[in-house]
């Protein structure tokens, strides 16, 4: 299937629904959370689930939910994440894709780095204009949400700067997707240390969040935090 196909399967808006939720949650999503979490009949959110994993835009598996085993544990259900494959259109064609890693090549081969790290602050912080560093780890989701990272909060993991600023949110946010995931691939240390100067810009200098480096695999190679400057 052509991706241009692949993309008009999400044209119904049940259908676009349902991959976003389950694309949010970052792990395996059963028919009957799915069909809760978008207001619809289990049957019909089967049905549309099935016509993702169909086209590729969600992997599907079975496995139990109750989370036992053994007599009694009931049948496995059917469960749905979000593929990894990436799809994308543009009329008339271009290849940005080639030029990108062409580009990142050459910057690895010629050892510029440092020089791609300060280009990289300097967009940072033209992207975050005359505004102030971000006020918390709040107001960072949702410049990292804005900007197409899929930020999630995991609460539980302690970071190295405490609290988290605003509204004493805490925690560590981490992010679900890496907008230069392709080219990230093929020269990790190279486009990640980009990724994190950029964002390092972004959020803004000497405020009460920081992001660094933190990789982990299927998902993006930064992640932000309270600042140390802002610990308690």
């Amino acid at each position: 299937m052509k991706d241009i196909d692949v993309i008009a399967v999400l044209q119904d808006p049940v259908r676009r629904r349902l991959y976003e939720y389950v694309a949010a949650q970052g792990r395996e999503v059963g028919r009957n959370e799915a069909a809760e979490a978008v207001g619809v009949a289990r049957t019909l959110a089967a049905h549309h689930l099935d016509r993702l994993a169909e086209a590729g835009l969600l992997e599907s598996g079975s496995r139990r939910l109750t989370g036992r085993s053994g007599p009694g544990a009931g049948r496995p259900a059917k469960v749905y994440t979000r593929a990894r494959v990436e799809r994308s259109v543009s009329l008339p064609a271009r290849d940005y894709r080639t030029a990108a890693e062409l580009l990142a090549e050459a910057a690895e081969e010629a050892g510029l780095d440092a020089g791609l790290r300060a280009a990289a602050r300097r967009r940072g912080e033209a992207l975050r204009g005359s505004a102030t560093p971000c006020g918390g780890l709040a107001e960072a989701m949702e410049l990292l949400a804005a900007r197409g990272y899929e930020p999630h909060l995991e609460a539980g993991e302690a970071g190295e700067g405490g609290e988290g600023g605003e509204g004493g949110l805490g925690g560590v946010v981490r992010m679900r997707n890496c907008p230069f995931h392709v080219v990230a691939e093929r020269f990790p240390p190279l486009v990640c240390g980009m990724n994190l100067a950029l964002l390092e810009g972004l959020i803004g200098p000497d405020g009460p969040v920081r992001a660094r480096m933190d990789a982990r695999p299927g998902e993006c190679c930064v992640v932000v935090e309270a600042s140390k400057n802002n610990e308690r």
